[in-house]
């Protein structure tokens, strides 16, 4: 079994210290936390968010350490600027005024390009993305062929996002639905690298898209690293929650990419039935209802819990991580989702203040 390493991109909202409010000063807090991280830590789309890196790791000790590291210093940084950092899909405590784009010439070309999507209360989302690889670009399209009927039980897992505009959804991961307005945000189609080359010339040719950086489907083949990325995790404040899905993707990827070296058929999906399974997994999370996408069942969301980890403990086992991933998986029930645990504060104070400052001290708590 190949050995594969894995990484992981945070993305943080910035809050004022007073307001709990989405405070634009990314450029700020960024040029304070490089000193120390370097190109590990950048701007984003919105100017209230922030985004680390790791670097590709080979073991989760590793990995959760750097994360750790990560979110201490761009969490000073943000101090030093009257912020709070906060691992949330969404802001619990809506903006004051319409959100600001970063001030760069991509992210201006893309709110001009994309102008109806930009330029109000909503759309500040935040995602954790995890890479595996090392992975040429055929490799990484196979194995997101694979992937894709596993990654709505991944992200029932991952649910922080139940808040926007200051009032409750109804669903674990409304981050979902939000960034779900902009193109290719879906499944990933199948195809082969001649066709994936083709495709995507032709989405940028047409202006469909404005680069190929803003291909946004659940898994893709990245385009700066050797790595398969995906991306359907909100982001999480705890960080054992993180570490679980890296582990989960990569013991997965591992005994899936030996399918692939044995020419073994994985199931054919429709992409119809793979977004109402990413749709019952955003709205239901953890302990409600899912759907089996390869045979179109109503399934209670544990039972595909269950299943992915036995489908991925092969190569759990292959890395020593079964164990680990096991005992976090129990933690992560007991304790309930993010979205759970954000509602939970939301009784318990009655203040949507309050979930951000709770947010903000989970965040923080590595």
């Amino acid at each position: 079994m190949r050995a594969l390493t894995v990484g992981v991109e945070e993305e943080f909202l910035l809050v004022d210290r007073s307001s709990r409010r989405p405070a634009d000063r990314a450029p700020s807090v960024v040029a304070a936390a490089a000193g120390e991280l370097g190109e590990q830590v950048q701007r984003e789309f919105f100017a209230a968010q922030v985004e680390v890196c790791t670097r590709p790791v080979a073991d989760l000790a590793a990995l959760r350490a750097e994360l750790a590291w990560l979110r201490r210093t761009a969490g000073a940084a943000a101090a030093e600027h009257g912020c709070l950092l906060v691992a949330s899909g969404t802001p619990a405590v809506p903006p004051a005024r319409p959100l600001a784009v970063s001030d760069t010439d991509r992210y201006r070309r893309m709110a001009t390009a994309f102008a109806s999507l930009v330029g109000h209360y909503d759309g500040l989302v935040c995602g954790c993305h995890v890479h595996v690889g090392t992975l040429d670009r055929a490799t990484a399209l196979a194995l997101s062929h694979r992937m894709r009927p596993w990654l709505p039980v991944l992200q029932s897992l991952t649910g922080n996002s139940p808040f926007i505009l200051g009032r409750d959804t109804g669903f674990d991961s409304w981050r979902f639905k939000e960034f779900s307005r902009w193109p290719t945000v879906g499944p990933a189609p199948v195809m082969r690298e001649a066709q994936y080359e083709a495709y995507v010339g032709a989405l940028v040719e047409h202006r469909i898209l404005m680069d190929r950086r803003m291909l946004y489907w659940y898994a893709r083949p990245s385009e700066h690293v050797p790595t398969l990325e995906i991306r359907v995790s909100d982001s999480n404040a705890d960080l054992d929650t993180v570490v679980l899905v890296a582990a989960l993707v990569r013991g997965l990827a591992q005994d899936l990419l030996d399918e692939e070296e044995r020419h073994q058929p994985p199931p054919e999906v429709s992409d119809r039935r793979l977004r109402a399974a990413h749709e019952l997994a955003a709205s239901d999370g953890l302990h409600g209802w899912g759907l089996d996408p390869v045979t179109g069942a109503r399934v209670p969301a544990g039972t595909l819990v269950d299943r992915l980890l036995a489908r991925a403990a092969p190569g759990l086992e292959a890395t020593g991580d079964l164990a680990l991933v096991e005992e976090l998986l129990r933690r992560l029930r007991l304790a309930g989702s993010g979205a759970d645990r954000q509602r939970a504060s939301l009784r318990r104070h009655g203040s949507l203040t309050a979930v951000v400052d709770e947010l903000a001290a989970a965040t923080a708590s590595v």
